[in-house]
């Protein structure tokens, strides 16, 4: 894709995702994309767990005809907890009324460190993005931490900052289904992260209209992949009226996420020290960032990471729209 008359490079992407129904939405777009390279999936637990989330990134990658390796990432949190699972939000198998036509077949993809072998090849021309939990990233940067000096930035999808949490109060459902790997990756982490909490991802608002617009035109040309859009983000909007009463349409937080790596995304960020709440109690899994606008002391004991706190929204449903009808289309 050009803008303004240059061509610009596709940012090579790792995603680490749990395949639930904005996850799918958001690695369609990126298919869509001619200026995202998804070079990699590690699927783990999360909206589904992680037997599903191999599955349905595997049910993927046949629809749409691309085949990037898929990564068999955690099973549970760090903290030992049973993952919960959200089968009113994302559907039994994660994508709604949909069900992929595949065996889970789990047992071909215990192959987690492998991944390593994709970062080595794109040294420091890769781009991990994390719209899950953040277990599987944590373990990375526990066992390979050289490695991730390698990567050449980092995009999380989640927390809540100066917003409401969805799990709790004060907490966001990636950062409270395991505070602790969450920790692991913004204290360790080499380089700033690029962080879309809830503060932002709640107003990437995707309209019934527009989803039906984008129906009427997959169902003229055909398009297995887009025709599977409507019948997965009507049962996610279904939730969403049902929860957050009012709301005009689908919050998709994953997809903002992807779309805030396009050159031609408009997202402002302030740099912030984060800090992570493991402690059990009523914070546990809250995200705090300092947005005091003095130095202090308590500025300095923690990392300080890139916070998303606007974005241009007309530019963003405009992409949308454009890159989600653009001709490419899978095979039949």
């Amino acid at each position: 894709m050009n803008y303004g008359g240059v061509s610009l490079k596709r940012k090579n992407v790792l995603l680490f995702s749990d395949f639930g129904i904005d996850d799918f939405v958001a690695v369609i777009f990126a298919f869509f994309s001619e200026d995202i390279n998804i070079v990699g999936i590690v699927a783990d637990y999360g909206n589904v767990s992680r037997e599903d989330a191999v599955r349905n990134a595997a049910y993927l990658s046949e629809l749409t005809g691309e085949d990037p390796p898929i990564f068999s990432g955690a099973v549970l949190p760090l903290t030992g907890d049973v993952p919960v699972f959200y089968p009113d939000v994302h559907g039994v198998e994660g994508l709604g009324p949909i069900i992929p036509a595949l065996e889970n077949s789990n047992d071909m993809f215990e192959n987690f460190d492998e991944f390593k072998k994709l970062i080595e090849k794109f040294e420091n021309d890769i781009l991990i993005v994390n719209v899950g939990r953040l277990s599987s990233l944590a373990a990375a940067f526990i066992l390979y931490p050289s490695l991730m000096n390698k990567v050449s930035d980092f995009y999380i999808m989640g927390g809540a900052f100066n917003a409401p949490g969805n799990v709790t109060p004060v907490a966001e459902a990636n950062f409270y289904g395991d505070p602790y790997a969450a920790n692991v990756v913004f204290a360790n982490a080499p380089k700033k992260i690029h962080v879309f909490p809830l503060d932002v991802t709640m107003s990437a608002i995707v309209t019934p209209a527009l989803i039906d617009t984008l129906d009427a035109y997959y169902q003229k040309v055909q398009n297995k992949v887009g025709l599977i859009l409507k019948p997965m983000v009507d049962y996610y909007y279904n939730f969403y009226k049902q929860a957050y009463p009012g709301i005009s349409g689908s919050p998709l937080h994953d997809l903002v996420t992807l779309w805030a790596l396009l050159d031609g995304a408009d997202v402002q960020y302030q740099d912030v020290p984060v800090k992570i709440i493991t402690a059990k109690g009523e914070a546990f899994g809250q995200s705090i960032g300092d947005f005091r606008n003095f130095l202090s002391k308590d500025k300095m004991k923690y990392p300080i990471h890139r916070i998303a706190v606007q974005f241009n929204y007309s530019n963003f449903i405009r992409t949308f729209y454009e890159i989600m009808t653009n001709h490419k289309t899978a095979p039949s």
